[in-house]
C-alpha cells in the first residue's frame, strides 16, 4: 500500500511540475574560471536530464529548459549536486544565462567546485540586446563609465544596460570603445580599442576585477544574435 501511494504520489507530482513549468529557450556561457569542459543539468518535465555546456568563451546554441515557479535548478554534471539556480524573470522566453564565479584561488569555498556559483541571467530580446549593439554587465565593486560609438554609460555594481548598434561608425564598421573604472576619486582607463559592430552580430561586454591579478579589467564575447535551437537533452 505505501508502495503505491508513493507511485501515485510521484505521477501526481510530476503532473503538477508539467502543468506548472514554462519552456525557456536557454543560451549558457560560464564567467570567470579557466576551465572550458564544465556542464551542468537540468531536469526536464519527463525527468530526464538536460546537458548545459558552460563553455568560457561562447555562448551555447539554444537549449529547452523547463521553469517551475520562474526558477530553473542546476545540478552539478560530475556529482549531481545542487548548483546554482537560475531565476527568470516572468514572461521571458528566451534568455542567456551566465554562470559567474570570481574568486581568488586559495579563498574559502574556492576547494569546492560547486560552491560560489551565481546564475545572471539576460533576456534575450530586441529590447534588451538589440541587434548589431552590446549588452554590458558590471561585476566590477565600483562604478564603471565607458564610451561605445556615440553611446556614453555609467553603471553602478551589478548594473546593466544594452545598447543599440553605433551609427558613428568608420569605412570599416569600427567604432570606438573605452572603459575607465572609478578607483577612490579617480577614473582609471582600463581598456580603450574599437570593434566590428555589423547587422546580425552583437558584444556582451563584462567588467570585473581579475581574480588572480586584482586588476580591473574587461571580457568581451562576440555572438551572432540568432541561434539555432538545441532539442532538450542535448
Amino acid at each position: 500500500m505505501r508502495s503505491l501511494i508513493s507511485a501515485i504520489v510521484l505521477v501526481v507530482s510530476s503532473a503538477c511540475y508539467a502543468q506548472d513549468a514554462r519552456p525557456v529557450e536557454c543560451r549558457f556561457l560560464s564567467f570567470g574560471v579557466e576551465r572550458d569542459d564544465r556542464s551542468v543539468l537540468a531536469v526536464s518535465e519527463t525527468g530526464d536530464d538536460i546537458t548545459c555546456p558552460l563553455s568560457t568563451t561562447q555562448l551555447s546554441k539554444k537549449i529547452v529548459c523547463p521553469a517551475k515557479g520562474n526558477k530553473i535548478p542546476f545540478i552539478s554534471a560530475e556529482d549531481r549536486k545542487p548548483f546554482a539556480v537560475a531565476n527568470i524573470p516572468a514572461g521571458v522566453k528566451s534568455a542567456l544565462v551566465i554562470f559567474v564565479k570570481l574568486e581568488k584561488p586559495g579563498t574559502p569555498g574556492a576547494a569546492d567546485k560547486n560552491a560560489g556559483w551565481k546564475v545572471f541571467v539576460i533576456e534575450d530580446s530586441a529590447k534588451s540586446f538589440p541587434d548589431g549593439g552590446a549588452y554590458v554587465a558590471n561585476f566590477y565593486p565600483g562604478d564603471i563609465r565607458f564610451v561605445i560609438g556615440e553611446h556614453k554609460g555609467m553603471l553602478k555594481p551589478a548594473g546593466t544596460h544594452g545598447y543599440e548598434m553605433p551609427k558613428q561608425r568608420d569605412d570599416f564598421n569600427m567604432a570606438p570603445v573605452i572603459f575607465e573604472f572609478k578607483s577612490g576619486e579617480k577614473w582609471r582607463i582600463a581598456n580603450e580599442s574599437s570593434l566590428r559592430f555589423l547587422p546580425g552580430m552583437r558584444y556582451l561586454i563584462f567588467a570585473y576585477v581579475d581574480p588572480v591579478s586584482g586588476r580591473p579589467r574587461i571580457n568581451t564575447y562576440q555572438d551572432l544574435a540568432d541561434a539555432s535551437a538545441a532539442p532538450a537533452g542535448t
